[in-house]
């Protein structure tokens, strides 16, 4: 016996890599495998709180573990990987051959500050494969494998159902991320640099941080921290700093940290992630409807690179409405299915589904460029449509074909998706689009940004206001009628205000747009200014003849003397008007030095 032991020591299993050593080496290899991993090992199972006392049967080579004192109970977790028996005690106290598999599939998903998932440890996927059950279909929940089916019967939005986790998914956006630019080649390197992604809503901005994430996780480069603006705190930023402070020493590896909607964070707030952009503790993505020159501090936009992110095009969206459609396994009207196993995913008793490839184009000219309100809008018509026909028939009637035409989309989605935002960037936009379009004399282009601006929502006082502005900049003396028919136009929609104060506002702009212009007394009035500003030293005094001279003293000190009534002569008065320093000069032709 003693001689079997000998040549077969009891080999025991490593808690951090969980591979089984000779006893008489095992605290070597915990020295090196502690201090080579990345980051801290995962929490182990809780010894049982309760140890039974070894019974009758207890004696032998395997009660002796349990008999040691309570300070032996932390080396019990180096099991012997022999197959021998064992007391009921030691059962309890030691790992069983199940536990490291339990531990390590339920160690599997660790969930950051934001509720991402992060990648699984290495050595788990193998053994996550072999479990069953409930966690097997946990683990194809997170890695996105829904069935067609799940899609469109669940309460998560279908933009956020299909939001792409590849460049090469990413669709719209190739000035910025295209296969040659400096981002793409950044971004496949993972040299991420801190960004400011500027869009209006729906072009990618959240997605293209998530693509980001994603090859983060893969790779193992980074932490992705998410949060919003619209409901996280500075305290809250200071917390993701600080572990990210942790992160970087403990473990060498970056944060990056996504701020949604940054612009809702005041020049205060924005100021807390200046010195850890600077020193590279955090990569900063930040992303924003609004414009980054107005809405986020300069010393942060120094710090970071600004991509701009257009509306997306038609095109844009009919590839997105064609890989949503493909995704859910439904067929196109006439058309040949790319893959024909979608149908094979759905149930079999479900009807199939079609859509009219006139419904798709009208989805992706409606919804004006926003990748959120063509997906959203193609889940609701396609839903109606299914449970209409679920409620209209039964039995062998209900695995008929259910077809979403354009007229279910157009019901859907009522009206285009205009997109004017009456505080931010595209309202200053439209408004000088407005006063350009009338200047130049194009009144079908002044209608067209008048009517945008009216049909998004904006004030109509707002845009008789600018109106009467017009009227007496570009239109002048040139037209001296014309400003009397702005100020009326105001005025009429002062009284009747909206919908029917419109035709008065489009009256106006045509009348504008016709007039003959004239920039001269907003040019004169400008070299006033100039004028004014750039003299050296005190003004002019305003002549003696000029003042008026209410009292005696006035009238001794010269006040008015010498003045010249203008009425009371018949012929041009000669007399001067304009302070010594300034004799002849002409407003109208002079430019300042």
């Amino acid at each position: 016996m003693a001689n079997g032991m000998e040549s077969a020591p009891d080999a025991v299993q490593c808690p951090v890599c969980l591979k089984d050593f000779a006893s008489d080496t095992i605290n070597g290899h915990l020295d090196v495998c502690l201090t080579d991993k990345s980051e801290p090992p995962s929490k182990k199972c809780r010894l049982g709180s309760k140890v039974e006392p070894p019974g009758d049967n207890g004696a032998g080579s395997g009660s002796s573990s349990v008999a040691a004192p309570p300070s032996s109970l932390v080396f019990s977790m180096f099991k012997t990987s022999k197959s021998k028996a064992s007391g009921p005690g030691e059962r309890n106290v030691s790992l069983s051959s199940k536990q490291p598999a339990a531990s390590a599939a339920n160690k599997g998903l660790k969930r950051n500050l934001s509720g991402e998932e992060e990648p699984r440890r290495e050595g788990t996927e193998d053994v996550q494969s072999q479990s069953s059950g409930s966690n097997g279909q946990a683990v194809k929940a997170s890695q996105g494998e829904s069935s067609p089916r799940t899609l469109m019967t669940s309460n998560k939005p279908l933009a956020q159902s299909l939001r792409p986790s590849t460049l090469e998914e990413y669709f719209g956006q190739n000035k910025v991320v295209g296969p040659q630019t400096l981002l793409r080649s950044l971004l496949d390197s993972q040299e991420i640099p801190s960004l400011i992604l500027w869009g209006p809503p729906g072009c990618g901005k959240t997605t293209l941080a998530h693509i980001i994430a994603s090859g983060s996780k893969k790779k193992g480069t980074a932490r992705f921290v998410t949060l919003s603006a619209t409901s996280a705190s500075t305290s809250d930023v200071r917390e993701v700093i600080k572990q990210a402070h942790n992160e970087l020493r403990l473990c060498k590896r970056k944060t990056i940290m996504f701020i949604d909607e940054i612009h809702r964070f005041n020049k205060s707030q924005q100021d807390t992630f200046l010195p850890h952009v600077e020193c590279g503790t955090v990569t900063l993505i930040g992303a924003t409807t609004e414009n980054p020159s107005f809405q986020v501090n300069a010393a942060l936009l120094s710090r970071c690179r600004v991509l701009v992110l257009e509306k997306l095009s038609v095109e844009a969206m009919g590839s997105i409405l064609e890989r949503a459609v493909a995704r859910l396994g439904i067929g196109v009207l006439g058309r040949e299915p790319a893959n024909p196993r979608q149908r094979e995913q759905s149930d079999a008793h479900d009807p199939k589904i079609l859509i009219e490839e006139k419904a798709l184009d009208t989805i992706a000219h409606l919804c004006d460029g926003d990748a959120r309100a063509g997906l959203n809008g193609l889940q609701l018509a396609v839903q109606a449509q299914v449970t209409s026909s679920r409620l209209g028939q039964s039995g062998a009637d209900a695995s008929r074909e259910i077809l979403v035409t354009e007229e279910h989309v157009k019901e859907g989605l009522q009206r285009s998706h205009i997109l004017y935002d009456r505080a931010g960037e595209e309202h200053y936009n439209c408004i000088s689009a407005l006063h350009k379009s009338m200047r130049g004399s194009h009144e079908n282009a002044s209608l067209y940004w008048l009517g945008r601006m009216l049909e998004g929502g904006e004030d109509p006082l707002y845009v008789a206001r600018r109106l009467v502005r017009f009227a007496s900049e570009d239109v002048g003396m040139a037209d001296p009628a014309a400003l009397p028919q702005a100020v009326s136009a105001f005025q009429a929609c002062h009284f009747i205000g909206m919908p029917e104060c419109e035709v008065i506002l489009a009256q106006c702009a045509v009348y504008l747009a016709r007039a003959p212009k004239s920039v001269g007394v907003y040019k004169a009035y400008g070299n006033v200014k100039a004028c004014l500003r750039n003299h050296r030293g005190p003004l002019p005094s305003v002549p003696l003849h000029l003042r008026n001279a209410p009292t005696g003293l006035m009238k001794q000190l010269g006040y008015a003397k010498g003045y010249k009534y203008n009425p009371a002569f018949s012929d041009a008065v000669e007399q001067q008007y304009l302070p010594e320093e300034l004799q002849g000069t002409d407003f109208f032709t002079w430019t300042p030095s």
